[in-house]
């Protein structure tokens, strides 16, 4: 496929990076075919070197029933799904592992051992969740966020979910990304609150409080994607119409976006948590094995960029 006008497809994607090292993954409780498929598959292209965590039995059962020969790889055993994503947690501080990645147990599952205030994996930034849309009607990939985590997210946990989609869209090559806020109507009113946060958003930026990214909002959801219809409202910015990213007012709001698009405009989609110690590869029990391999690529483009971080602040 070719790039798009503002960064590459999801298949562009993934090929980048071939060729690049491995990353070691820990796939958490991959005990149905699909998990286990889209590792092997995300180990298949050179993404991943995987670590599987969870119940020795049903994992190896999971590979025979898809028709997999897991031989190669590691099995870290775990009785059950709530273990297996502590333990995952655990190798990760020990410096085991350098993402992780969602098999068959429920999300909450995973993310309860993720975020606990004292053995989890929290940073001084607030954990987000990323979908990254490769949809045929819009010329360029969208990124909606958050979908998955952040049930009702206050300012600051909007601040926070912001940055990390800038920085998601930055590691995928999209240098200064455009940020749509998104709430029903463009104009501040106290009566809707996500229009005084999408404003508080837009003053935070020009503060330096969030960076990378030029930030716009409240716009509604035609209007940060559709140039015509931006144009219509009189809507003049290089945000309205052709946003990379739009940031949702609450998770239902976000996940109902990310659903409609894929299930009625054939969207394809990867996903990625970001804000943990490491980038946690979050996809859905009912994603495609594509899905799970384009979930890893965007993993391991944000450990390159963070270790393109490094270098350049020691050189």
């Amino acid at each position: 496929m070719a790039e798009t006008a503002s960064g590459p497809t999801l298949e562009a994607l993934v090929a980048g990076r071939k060729g690049r090292p491995p990353v070691t993954t820990g796939v958490v409780h991959p005990c149905d075919d699909i998990a286990i498929q889209g590792a092997c598959q995300a180990a298949a292209t050179g993404l991943i070197t995987p670590v599987l965590i969870g119940p020795t039995a049903k994992i190896r059962a999971a590979a025979d029933s898809a028709g997999i020969d897991i031989s190669a790889y590691r099995i870290e055993d775990a009785p059950h799904s709530h273990a297996a994503a502590q333990r995952a947690v655990e190798m990760v501080k020990a410096g085991a592992l350098d993402m992780l990645m969602k098999g068959s147990l429920h999300t909450d599952e995973l993310m309860h051992a993720v975020v606990d205030p004292a053995t989890g994996l929290r940073t001084e930034r607030r954990v987000s969740h990323v979908y990254v849309m490769e949809v045929s009607t819009y010329p360029r990939l969208l990124l909606i966020t958050d979908a998955a985590i952040n049930i009702a997210p206050d300012l600051e946990a909007k601040r926070d979910i912001t940055q990390n989609a800038i920085d998601l869209a930055q590691a995928i090559g999209i240098a200064m990304p455009k940020v749509a806020v998104l709430s029903a109507v463009e104009t501040v009113s106290s009566k809707l609150k996500s229009t005084l946060d999408a404003a508080a958003l837009c003053k935070m930026a020009d503060r330096g409080q969030i960076t990378g990214g030029m930030v716009e909002g409240p716009l509604a959801f035609d209007n940060a994607i559709d140039p015509g219809a931006a144009r219509e409202k009189h809507l003049f910015s290089p945000v309205a119409g052709a946003a990379d990213i739009v940031v949702c007012p609450d998770l239902e709001a976000g996940n109902m976006l990310a659903k409609q698009l894929t299930y009625l405009a054939g969207a394809r989609s990867a996903a990625v948590v970001l804000g943990a110690r490491v980038p946690i590869a979050l996809t859905s029990r009912a994603d495609s094995v594509p899905t799970h391999v384009a979930s890893c690529a965007l993993g391991s483009l944000l450990i390159q960029q963070k270790h393109d971080a490094l270098v350049g602040s020691v050189a």
